[in-house]
Protein backbone atom coordinates (compact mmCIF):
# COMPACT_ATOMS: atom_id res chain seq x y z
CA UNK A 1 0.00 0.00 0.00
CA UNK A 2 3.06 2.07 0.89
CA UNK A 3 4.52 1.56 -2.58
CA UNK A 4 1.31 1.90 -4.35
CA UNK A 5 1.18 5.52 -2.79
CA UNK A 6 4.72 6.23 -3.63
CA UNK A 7 4.04 5.78 -7.14
CA UNK A 8 0.64 7.83 -7.06
CA UNK A 9 2.14 10.47 -5.19
CA UNK A 10 5.01 10.36 -7.88
CA UNK A 11 2.52 10.19 -10.96
CA UNK A 12 0.89 13.56 -9.62
CA UNK A 13 4.00 15.29 -9.01
CA UNK A 14 4.78 14.53 -12.53
CA UNK A 15 1.54 15.60 -13.96
CA UNK A 16 2.00 18.69 -12.09
CA UNK A 17 5.14 19.56 -13.51
CA UNK A 18 3.99 18.80 -17.25
CA UNK A 19 1.47 20.98 -16.58
CA UNK A 20 3.40 23.43 -15.22
CA UNK A 21 5.90 23.23 -18.42
CA UNK A 22 3.14 22.98 -20.90
CA UNK A 23 1.83 26.50 -19.42
CA UNK A 24 5.28 27.85 -19.33
CA UNK A 25 5.56 26.76 -23.26
CA UNK A 26 2.39 28.02 -24.23
CA UNK A 27 3.65 31.64 -22.50
CA UNK A 28 6.82 31.21 -24.39
CA UNK A 29 5.28 30.84 -27.64
CA UNK A 30 2.65 33.60 -27.07
CA UNK A 31 5.76 35.85 -26.09
CA UNK A 32 7.77 35.19 -29.06
CA UNK A 33 4.66 35.35 -31.57
CA UNK A 34 3.48 38.64 -30.07
CA UNK A 35 7.73 40.08 -30.44
CA UNK A 36 7.60 38.68 -34.10
CA UNK A 37 4.49 40.31 -35.01
CA UNK A 38 5.63 43.37 -33.51
CA UNK A 39 9.08 43.01 -35.39
CA UNK A 40 7.41 42.48 -38.87
CA UNK A 41 7.28 45.42 -40.75
CA UNK A 42 3.37 46.93 -41.55
CA UNK A 43 1.41 47.73 -44.47
CA UNK A 44 1.88 51.74 -45.54
CA UNK A 45 -0.31 54.00 -43.63
CA UNK A 46 -3.48 54.76 -45.17
CA UNK A 47 -7.32 55.93 -43.91
CA UNK A 48 -9.11 53.87 -42.17
CA UNK A 49 -11.48 51.37 -44.10
CA UNK A 50 -14.58 50.81 -43.67
CA UNK A 51 -16.56 47.20 -43.29
CA UNK A 52 -17.55 45.71 -46.66
CA UNK A 53 -16.24 48.56 -49.16
CA UNK A 54 -13.02 49.44 -47.57
CA UNK A 55 -12.11 53.10 -48.83
CA UNK A 56 -14.03 52.93 -52.34
CA UNK A 57 -15.69 56.40 -50.86
CA UNK A 58 -12.71 57.95 -50.77
CA UNK A 59 -11.86 57.68 -54.37
CA UNK A 60 -14.50 59.95 -55.55
CA UNK A 61 -14.90 61.03 -59.33
CA UNK A 62 -11.25 62.15 -59.53
CA UNK A 63 -9.08 59.69 -57.91
CA UNK A 64 -5.99 60.90 -58.90
CA UNK A 65 -6.65 63.76 -57.26
CA UNK A 66 -7.82 62.21 -54.15
CA UNK A 67 -5.06 59.90 -53.87
CA UNK A 68 -2.54 62.74 -53.71
CA UNK A 69 -4.54 64.63 -51.62
CA UNK A 70 -4.10 61.55 -49.48
CA UNK A 71 -0.54 61.11 -50.36
CA UNK A 72 -0.11 64.90 -48.61
CA UNK A 73 -1.49 62.97 -45.26
CA UNK A 74 -0.28 59.91 -45.51
CA UNK A 75 3.08 60.12 -47.14
CA UNK A 76 3.92 59.16 -50.60
CA UNK A 77 3.75 55.67 -50.41
CA UNK A 78 0.10 54.96 -48.86
CA UNK A 79 -2.11 51.54 -48.51
CA UNK A 80 -6.09 51.29 -48.82
CA UNK A 81 -8.86 48.86 -49.16
CA UNK A 82 -10.25 49.45 -51.89
CA UNK A 83 -13.52 46.55 -51.50
CA UNK A 84 -11.66 43.38 -50.53
CA UNK A 85 -8.44 44.40 -53.18
CA UNK A 86 -5.02 45.94 -51.11
CA UNK A 87 -3.90 48.60 -52.97
CA UNK A 88 -0.78 50.46 -52.61
CA UNK A 89 -0.51 53.59 -54.53
CA UNK A 90 3.21 55.83 -55.09
CA UNK A 91 2.86 59.39 -55.22
CA UNK A 92 6.74 60.63 -55.40
CA UNK A 93 9.71 60.28 -58.15
CA UNK A 94 11.40 57.80 -55.47
CA UNK A 95 9.45 55.73 -54.58
CA UNK A 96 8.27 55.23 -58.25
CA UNK A 97 11.80 54.46 -58.88
CA UNK A 98 11.50 51.43 -56.29
CA UNK A 99 8.30 50.11 -58.09
CA UNK A 100 9.26 50.53 -61.55
CA UNK A 101 13.32 50.54 -61.18
CA UNK A 102 14.56 48.89 -58.27
CA UNK A 103 11.84 46.17 -57.51
CA UNK A 104 10.52 45.58 -61.25
CA UNK A 105 10.98 41.73 -61.20
CA UNK A 106 8.50 41.93 -58.33
CA UNK A 107 5.86 44.64 -59.92
CA UNK A 108 6.40 43.97 -64.03
CA UNK A 109 2.64 41.92 -64.07
CA UNK A 110 -0.61 43.83 -64.41
CA UNK A 111 -3.71 43.59 -62.49
CA UNK A 112 -6.14 42.67 -65.01
CA UNK A 113 -9.17 44.57 -65.01
CA UNK A 114 -12.43 42.78 -65.65
CA UNK A 115 -13.09 44.36 -68.63
CA UNK A 116 -10.34 43.09 -70.26
CA UNK A 117 -11.33 39.20 -70.53
CA UNK A 118 -13.47 39.28 -73.68
CA UNK A 119 -12.16 37.31 -76.27
CA UNK A 120 -9.06 36.15 -74.39
CA UNK A 121 -7.37 39.60 -74.32
CA UNK A 122 -6.08 38.69 -71.21
CA UNK A 123 -4.24 35.62 -72.88
CA UNK A 124 -3.33 37.36 -76.04
CA UNK A 125 -2.66 41.16 -75.23
CA UNK A 126 0.89 42.27 -74.87
CA UNK A 127 0.01 45.28 -72.70
CA UNK A 128 -1.91 43.04 -69.75
CA UNK A 129 0.28 39.44 -70.79
CA UNK A 130 2.41 38.48 -67.69
CA UNK A 131 5.95 38.36 -67.91
CA UNK A 132 6.25 35.03 -70.15
CA UNK A 133 8.37 33.81 -73.47
CA UNK A 134 5.25 34.64 -75.71
CA UNK A 135 5.00 38.30 -73.88
CA UNK A 136 8.80 38.81 -74.34
CA UNK A 137 8.47 37.29 -78.11
CA UNK A 138 5.87 40.55 -78.80
CA UNK A 139 8.49 43.00 -77.42
CA UNK A 140 10.87 42.03 -79.77
CA UNK A 141 8.28 41.97 -82.15
CA UNK A 142 7.59 45.89 -81.13
CA UNK A 143 11.20 46.53 -80.54
CA UNK A 144 12.67 45.05 -83.44
CA UNK A 145 10.56 45.45 -86.56
CA UNK A 146 7.50 48.11 -85.32
CA UNK A 147 8.79 50.83 -83.67
CA UNK A 148 12.28 51.37 -84.81
CA UNK A 149 13.43 54.45 -86.21
CA UNK A 150 14.84 52.63 -89.40
CA UNK A 151 11.18 51.24 -89.65
CA UNK A 152 9.48 54.29 -88.88
CA UNK A 153 11.69 56.50 -91.11
CA UNK A 154 10.57 54.35 -93.94
CA UNK A 155 6.92 54.67 -93.53
CA UNK A 156 6.76 58.89 -92.51
CA UNK A 157 4.95 59.28 -95.97
CA UNK A 158 1.91 57.87 -94.95
CA UNK A 159 2.27 59.95 -92.28
CA UNK A 160 2.71 63.10 -94.19
CA UNK A 161 -0.45 62.42 -96.37
CA UNK A 162 -2.59 62.36 -93.14
CA UNK A 163 -0.83 65.48 -91.86
CA UNK A 164 -1.77 67.53 -95.11
CA UNK A 165 -5.60 66.08 -95.21
CA UNK A 166 -5.72 67.71 -91.13
CA UNK A 167 -4.39 70.90 -92.17
CA UNK A 168 -6.72 70.80 -95.35
CA UNK A 169 -9.72 70.06 -93.24
CA UNK A 170 -8.80 73.15 -90.55
CA UNK A 171 -8.20 75.08 -94.22
CA UNK A 172 -11.98 74.83 -94.65
CA UNK A 173 -13.28 75.88 -91.53
CA UNK A 174 -10.73 78.74 -91.34
CA UNK A 175 -12.50 80.10 -94.45
CA UNK A 176 -15.50 79.49 -93.10
CA UNK A 177 -14.87 81.37 -89.76
CA UNK A 178 -16.07 78.03 -88.08
CA UNK A 179 -15.10 76.46 -84.51
CA UNK A 180 -13.42 72.88 -84.98
CA UNK A 181 -13.40 70.58 -81.96
CA UNK A 182 -9.84 69.86 -81.19
CA UNK A 183 -9.98 66.49 -79.74
CA UNK A 184 -12.51 65.06 -82.50
CA UNK A 185 -10.19 66.43 -85.27
CA UNK A 186 -7.12 65.05 -83.59
CA UNK A 187 -8.71 61.78 -82.50
CA UNK A 188 -9.67 61.06 -86.53
CA UNK A 189 -6.40 62.43 -87.57
CA UNK A 190 -4.58 59.93 -85.19
CA UNK A 191 -6.76 57.27 -85.95
CA UNK A 192 -5.34 57.80 -89.77
CA UNK A 193 -1.72 58.16 -89.10
CA UNK A 194 -1.97 54.68 -87.03
CA UNK A 195 -3.96 52.94 -89.24
CA UNK A 196 -1.77 54.43 -92.41
CA UNK A 197 1.19 52.80 -90.10
CA UNK A 198 -0.19 49.75 -89.54
CA UNK A 199 -2.61 48.94 -92.73
CA UNK A 200 -1.67 51.20 -94.96
CA UNK A 201 -5.30 52.45 -95.05
CA UNK A 202 -7.80 55.36 -93.23
CA UNK A 203 -9.90 54.20 -90.46
CA UNK A 204 -12.00 57.32 -89.80
CA UNK A 205 -13.39 58.23 -93.30
CA UNK A 206 -16.99 58.69 -94.56
CA UNK A 207 -17.48 54.80 -95.46
CA UNK A 208 -18.72 52.29 -93.08
CA UNK A 209 -15.12 52.33 -91.42
CA UNK A 210 -16.08 54.87 -89.39
CA UNK A 211 -17.67 53.13 -86.72
CA UNK A 212 -14.59 51.71 -85.77
CA UNK A 213 -13.74 55.34 -84.42
CA UNK A 214 -16.55 54.76 -82.43
CA UNK A 215 -16.17 51.55 -81.35
CA UNK A 216 -12.30 52.69 -79.42
CA UNK A 217 -14.27 55.21 -78.11
CA UNK A 218 -16.51 52.87 -76.40
CA UNK A 219 -13.88 50.64 -75.29
CA UNK A 220 -12.21 53.60 -73.28
CA UNK A 221 -15.18 54.67 -71.35
CA UNK A 222 -16.03 51.16 -70.31
CA UNK A 223 -12.31 50.64 -69.09
CA UNK A 224 -12.51 53.81 -67.24
CA UNK A 225 -16.07 53.08 -65.28
CA UNK A 226 -15.54 51.88 -61.70
CA UNK A 227 -16.21 48.45 -62.02
CA UNK A 228 -17.53 46.15 -59.08
CA UNK A 229 -16.12 42.89 -60.46
CA UNK A 230 -12.29 44.63 -59.98
CA UNK A 231 -13.27 45.21 -56.27
CA UNK A 232 -15.24 42.21 -55.31
CA UNK A 233 -13.68 38.71 -57.10
CA UNK A 234 -16.90 37.20 -55.82
CA UNK A 235 -19.01 39.38 -58.72
CA UNK A 236 -16.92 38.89 -61.67
CA UNK A 237 -19.55 35.65 -62.69
CA UNK A 238 -22.29 38.03 -62.47
CA UNK A 239 -21.21 41.05 -64.50
CA UNK A 240 -23.60 43.67 -62.19
CA UNK A 241 -22.92 46.42 -64.40
CA UNK A 242 -22.83 44.79 -67.73
CA UNK A 243 -19.30 46.34 -68.57
CA UNK A 244 -17.89 42.70 -69.87
CA UNK A 245 -20.87 42.27 -71.90
CA UNK A 246 -20.41 45.47 -73.92
CA UNK A 247 -16.70 44.50 -74.29
CA UNK A 248 -17.28 41.52 -75.68
CA UNK A 249 -19.01 43.45 -78.10
CA UNK A 250 -17.08 46.26 -78.82
CA UNK A 251 -13.63 43.53 -78.75
CA UNK A 252 -15.50 41.84 -81.46
CA UNK A 253 -16.29 44.19 -83.55
CA UNK A 254 -12.70 45.78 -83.92
CA UNK A 255 -11.25 42.18 -83.95
CA UNK A 256 -13.49 41.66 -86.91
CA UNK A 257 -12.29 44.86 -88.95
CA UNK A 258 -8.63 43.10 -88.56
CA UNK A 259 -9.59 39.84 -89.69
CA UNK A 260 -10.98 41.51 -92.93
CA UNK A 261 -8.04 43.69 -93.35
CA UNK A 262 -5.83 40.33 -92.51
CA UNK A 263 -7.51 38.24 -94.93
CA UNK A 264 -7.69 41.40 -97.53
CA UNK A 265 -3.64 41.32 -97.55
CA UNK A 266 -3.68 37.42 -97.71
CA UNK A 267 -5.51 37.72 -100.97
CA UNK A 268 -3.56 40.04 -102.63
CA UNK A 269 -0.15 37.97 -101.55
CA UNK A 270 -1.69 34.98 -103.76
CA UNK A 271 -2.53 37.56 -106.88
CA UNK A 272 0.63 37.59 -109.48
CA UNK A 273 0.52 40.69 -110.34
CA UNK A 274 0.57 42.45 -106.44
CA UNK A 275 3.62 44.70 -106.06
CA UNK A 276 4.18 44.06 -102.35
CA UNK A 277 6.87 46.46 -102.82
CA UNK A 278 4.46 49.53 -102.78
CA UNK A 279 2.36 48.88 -99.34
CA UNK A 280 3.56 45.70 -97.29
CA UNK A 281 8.12 47.06 -97.20
CA UNK A 282 6.24 50.25 -95.30
CA UNK A 283 3.62 48.95 -93.06
CA UNK A 284 3.40 46.72 -90.08
CA UNK A 285 0.82 44.04 -91.40
CA UNK A 286 3.28 42.97 -94.16
CA UNK A 287 6.41 42.86 -91.30
CA UNK A 288 4.25 40.73 -89.32
CA UNK A 289 2.88 38.33 -92.16
CA UNK A 290 6.57 37.80 -93.29
CA UNK A 291 7.39 37.28 -89.76
CA UNK A 292 4.34 34.62 -89.08
CA UNK A 293 5.89 32.87 -92.33
CA UNK A 294 8.91 32.52 -91.82
CA UNK A 295 8.73 31.50 -87.93
CA UNK A 296 11.64 34.12 -86.81
CA UNK A 297 9.38 34.74 -83.72
CA UNK A 298 6.75 32.25 -82.54
CA UNK A 299 3.34 34.20 -82.83
CA UNK A 300 0.76 33.52 -84.51
CA UNK A 301 -2.69 35.52 -86.12
CA UNK A 302 -4.57 35.76 -82.93
CA UNK A 303 -1.64 37.47 -81.49
CA UNK A 304 -1.01 40.00 -83.66
CA UNK A 305 -4.95 40.84 -84.12
CA UNK A 306 -4.97 41.72 -80.36
CA UNK A 307 -1.57 43.97 -80.49
CA UNK A 308 -3.48 45.81 -82.91
CA UNK A 309 -6.13 45.79 -80.80
CA UNK A 310 -3.50 47.26 -77.93
CA UNK A 311 -2.27 49.80 -80.19
CA UNK A 312 -5.48 51.21 -81.45
CA UNK A 313 -6.64 51.65 -78.41
CA UNK A 314 -3.92 52.78 -76.39
CA UNK A 315 -2.27 55.04 -79.43
CA UNK A 316 -5.63 57.31 -80.09
CA UNK A 317 -7.03 58.67 -77.61
CA UNK A 318 -3.84 59.41 -75.61
CA UNK A 319 -2.31 61.26 -78.62
CA UNK A 320 -5.42 63.23 -79.06
CA UNK A 321 -6.50 64.15 -75.05
CA UNK A 322 -2.37 65.22 -74.98
CA UNK A 323 -2.64 67.40 -77.68
CA UNK A 324 -6.00 68.89 -76.75
CA UNK A 325 -4.49 70.03 -73.27
CA UNK A 326 -1.67 71.30 -75.08
CA UNK A 327 -3.68 73.61 -77.24
CA UNK A 328 -5.39 74.28 -74.21
CA UNK A 329 -2.16 75.23 -72.25
CA UNK A 330 -0.73 77.38 -75.06
CA UNK A 331 -3.89 79.17 -75.95
CA UNK A 332 -4.09 80.26 -71.89
CA UNK A 333 -0.19 81.14 -72.67
CA UNK A 334 0.03 83.78 -74.88
CA UNK A 335 3.59 84.22 -74.41
CA UNK A 336 4.60 80.26 -74.92
CA UNK A 337 2.43 79.90 -77.99
CA UNK A 338 4.45 83.18 -79.58
CA UNK A 339 7.45 81.77 -78.28
CA UNK A 340 6.48 78.05 -80.02
CA UNK A 341 5.74 79.82 -83.47
CA UNK A 342 8.54 81.64 -83.04
CA UNK A 343 10.95 79.14 -83.32
CA UNK A 344 8.86 77.32 -86.04
CA UNK A 345 8.72 80.35 -88.22
CA UNK A 346 12.60 80.75 -87.71
CA UNK A 347 13.32 76.80 -88.27
CA UNK A 348 10.56 75.70 -90.54
CA UNK A 349 9.28 78.44 -92.17
CA UNK A 350 6.19 80.30 -91.88
CA UNK A 351 3.14 78.12 -93.28
CA UNK A 352 5.98 75.35 -94.02
CA UNK A 353 5.19 71.71 -94.01
CA UNK A 354 7.57 69.55 -90.44
CA UNK A 355 8.80 67.04 -91.49
CA UNK A 356 9.60 64.76 -88.69
CA UNK A 357 13.15 65.10 -89.00
CA UNK A 358 12.50 68.88 -87.94
CA UNK A 359 11.74 67.35 -84.37
CA UNK A 360 15.16 67.74 -82.83
CA UNK A 361 15.75 71.37 -84.41
CA UNK A 362 12.61 72.38 -82.24
CA UNK A 363 13.60 72.51 -78.74
CA UNK A 364 11.01 74.94 -77.21
CA UNK A 365 8.10 72.83 -79.10
CA UNK A 366 9.67 69.49 -77.35
CA UNK A 367 9.37 71.23 -74.24
CA UNK A 368 6.32 72.06 -74.87
CA UNK A 369 4.82 68.60 -75.25
CA UNK A 370 7.01 67.82 -72.09
CA UNK A 371 5.43 70.53 -69.91
CA UNK A 372 1.85 69.20 -71.37
CA UNK A 373 2.59 65.57 -70.42
CA UNK A 374 3.75 66.67 -66.87
CA UNK A 375 1.05 68.76 -66.18
CA UNK A 376 -1.65 66.33 -67.66
CA UNK A 377 -0.30 62.74 -68.16
CA UNK A 378 -2.96 60.99 -70.38
CA UNK A 379 -2.83 57.62 -67.86
CA UNK A 380 -2.90 59.23 -64.46
CA UNK A 381 -2.40 56.43 -62.44
CA UNK A 382 -0.23 54.43 -65.31
CA UNK A 383 -1.75 50.63 -65.74
CA UNK A 384 -2.14 48.93 -62.71
CA UNK A 385 0.93 46.79 -61.21
CA UNK A 386 0.70 43.47 -59.49
CA UNK A 387 3.06 42.54 -56.48
CA UNK A 388 4.51 38.94 -56.76
CA UNK A 389 5.25 38.63 -53.65
CA UNK A 390 5.58 40.64 -50.12
CA UNK A 391 8.34 43.69 -50.71
CA UNK A 392 9.96 46.34 -48.47
CA UNK A 393 9.59 49.53 -49.17
CA UNK A 394 10.49 52.39 -47.04
CA UNK A 395 9.88 50.23 -43.96
CA UNK A 396 6.92 49.00 -45.16
CA UNK A 397 5.71 45.76 -46.84
CA UNK A 398 3.61 45.78 -50.09
CA UNK A 399 2.09 42.27 -49.81
CA UNK A 400 2.06 39.72 -52.52
CA UNK A 401 -1.35 40.19 -54.12
CA UNK A 402 -1.21 43.93 -54.00
CA UNK A 403 -2.55 46.27 -56.39
CA UNK A 404 0.10 48.78 -57.03
CA UNK A 405 -1.03 52.16 -58.46
CA UNK A 406 2.19 55.07 -59.94
CA UNK A 407 0.14 58.41 -59.06
CA UNK A 408 2.16 60.13 -62.39
CA UNK A 409 -0.06 62.81 -62.27
CA UNK A 410 0.72 63.74 -58.79
CA UNK A 411 4.56 63.17 -58.99
CA UNK A 412 4.18 65.72 -62.25
CA UNK A 413 3.08 68.15 -59.74
CA UNK A 414 5.04 66.90 -56.83
CA UNK A 415 6.83 70.41 -54.83
CA UNK A 416 9.59 68.73 -53.51
CA UNK A 417 10.78 68.58 -57.66
CA UNK A 418 8.89 71.18 -59.14
CA UNK A 419 9.42 74.70 -58.94
CA UNK A 420 5.91 76.29 -59.19
CA UNK A 421 4.38 73.10 -60.00
CA UNK A 422 0.79 74.16 -61.15
CA UNK A 423 1.93 76.69 -63.87
CA UNK A 424 2.58 76.23 -67.21
CA UNK A 425 6.25 76.74 -67.77
CA UNK A 426 8.04 74.84 -71.11
CA UNK A 427 11.16 76.79 -70.13
CA UNK A 428 11.48 74.51 -67.55
CA UNK A 429 12.54 71.96 -69.86
CA UNK A 430 14.76 74.10 -71.87
CA UNK A 431 18.67 73.07 -71.66
CA UNK A 432 17.64 70.41 -69.41
CA UNK A 433 18.42 66.18 -70.26
CA UNK A 434 15.00 65.67 -68.46
CA UNK A 435 12.64 63.81 -70.73
CA UNK A 436 10.31 61.18 -70.57
CA UNK A 437 11.40 57.96 -72.09
CA UNK A 438 11.79 56.39 -68.70
CA UNK A 439 14.87 57.02 -67.11
CA UNK A 440 14.06 59.84 -65.02
CA UNK A 441 11.18 58.97 -62.38
CA UNK A 442 9.78 63.05 -62.19
CA UNK A 443 9.16 62.47 -65.55
CA UNK A 444 6.99 59.28 -66.58
CA UNK A 445 3.70 59.62 -68.56
CA UNK A 446 4.62 56.58 -70.45
CA UNK A 447 5.72 54.46 -67.35
CA UNK A 448 9.01 52.72 -66.76
CA UNK A 449 10.98 49.62 -66.93
CA UNK A 450 10.23 46.70 -69.30
CA UNK A 451 6.46 48.04 -68.53
CA UNK A 452 7.44 51.28 -70.66
CA UNK A 453 5.00 51.87 -73.65
CA UNK A 454 5.75 50.22 -76.70
CA UNK A 455 4.57 52.63 -78.83
CA UNK A 456 6.37 55.89 -77.10
CA UNK A 457 8.26 55.94 -80.30
CA UNK A 458 5.42 56.72 -82.73
CA UNK A 459 3.50 58.94 -80.25
CA UNK A 460 5.87 60.99 -79.80
CA UNK A 461 6.38 61.88 -83.39
CA UNK A 462 2.63 61.96 -83.55
CA UNK A 463 2.33 64.37 -81.42
CA UNK A 464 5.48 66.93 -82.22
CA UNK A 465 4.38 66.86 -85.76
CA UNK A 466 0.59 67.65 -85.61
CA UNK A 467 0.72 70.10 -82.70
CA UNK A 468 3.55 71.93 -84.94
CA UNK A 469 1.54 72.05 -87.74
CA UNK A 470 -1.35 73.19 -86.03
CA UNK A 471 0.30 76.49 -84.54
CA UNK A 472 2.82 77.13 -87.44
CA UNK A 473 -0.02 76.90 -90.24
CA UNK A 474 -3.06 78.82 -88.08
CA UNK A 475 -3.47 81.33 -85.57
CA UNK A 476 -6.41 80.36 -82.77
CA UNK A 477 -8.66 81.96 -81.43
CA UNK A 478 -11.44 80.70 -78.70
CA UNK A 479 -15.34 80.03 -79.24
CA UNK A 480 -16.10 81.18 -75.51
CA UNK A 481 -13.81 83.08 -73.92
CA UNK A 482 -13.90 81.10 -70.92
CA UNK A 483 -12.22 78.24 -71.16
CA UNK A 484 -12.94 75.43 -68.59
CA UNK A 485 -10.03 73.37 -67.81
CA UNK A 486 -11.73 70.84 -65.48
CA UNK A 487 -10.57 67.30 -66.12
CA UNK A 488 -12.59 64.17 -66.99
CA UNK A 489 -11.30 61.11 -65.18
CA UNK A 490 -11.37 57.68 -66.96
CA UNK A 491 -8.74 55.38 -68.47
CA UNK A 492 -7.30 58.79 -70.21
CA UNK A 493 -7.73 61.96 -68.70
CA UNK A 494 -9.67 64.27 -70.70
CA UNK A 495 -10.77 67.77 -70.60
CA UNK A 496 -14.20 68.02 -69.24
CA UNK A 497 -15.05 70.45 -71.71
CA UNK A 498 -14.24 69.75 -75.14
CA UNK A 499 -11.96 72.40 -76.57
CA UNK A 500 -13.48 74.27 -79.61
CA UNK A 501 -11.12 76.75 -81.24
CA UNK A 502 -11.84 78.86 -84.23
CA UNK A 503 -8.53 78.55 -87.03
CA UNK A 504 -7.34 81.91 -88.29
CA UNK A 505 -5.29 82.32 -90.93
CA UNK A 506 -2.39 84.06 -90.29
Amino acid sequence: MDVLSCILSLTKMDMLSCIIWLLFTCVFVMALSSFSRGRKKPLPPGPTPYPVIGNLLELGEKPHKSLAELAKIYGPILSLKLGEVTTVVVSSAPMAKYILQDHDSSFYNRMVKDAIFPHQHNEFGMVILPVSTTWKNLRKLCNLHIFTTQKLDANQELRRKKIKNLLSYVEENCRAGKAIDISQVVFNTSLNLLSNTIFSVDLADDTTERKFKDTVSSILVEIGKPNLSDHFPLLKRLDLQGIRSRMTFYFGKMLEVFDGLIDQRLKQRQQHDYNSTSIESKDVLGTLLDIIQDKSVEIDRNYIKHLFLDLFVAGTDTTSSTLEWAMAELLRSPDALSKARLELEQTIGKGKTIEESDITRLPYLQAVVKETLRLHPAVPLLLPRKALADVEIAGFIVPKGAQVFVNAWAIGRDELTWENPLSFMPERFLGSNLDFKGRNFELIPFGSGRRICPGLPLAIRMLHLMLGSLINSFDWKLEDENMDMEEKFGITLQKAQPLRVIPVAI
